[in-house]
């Protein structure tokens, strides 16, 4: 798929991460990244290797045993990251149910 914005990726986006339980083990996913990227350059830089495989193993573990799809990071991994930092935020704030009502009232209109 082609996508011309990030406004529209995050709508597809979105529709891959459609189970409340998928958006939350790309939460602890997320996390814990930051938290282990915050550790390695506090402690141990050596620990950084670790960021990617529990941010990643989360999110992916999501999708392939929860949502049942494939992650979108395969095809666009970029935005993907920009997306679920967006995801995070908003989660994060308390403000992913309304982007949820909001984003599913943009596609019946």
């Amino acid at each position: 798929m082609n996508f011309r914005s990030l406004d529209e990726f995050w709508a597809f986006y979105m529709t891959q991460h459609s189970k409340p339980s998928t958006r939350r083990w790309h939460f602890a996913g997320t996390l814990g990244g930051i938290l282990i990227f915050i550790f390695s350059l506090l402690f141990n830089w050596w620990c950084i290797l670790f960021v990617p495989l529990i941010a990643y193993g989360l999110a992916w573990y999501s999708h392939f045993f929860i949502e049942g799809n494939v992650p979108a990071t395969f095809g666009h991994p970029v935005w993907s990251l920009l997306c679920d930092f967006k995801m995070f935020g908003l989660m994060l704030t308390g403000q992913m149910d309304r982007e949820i009502k909001r984003l599913v009232v943009d596609l019946l209109y």
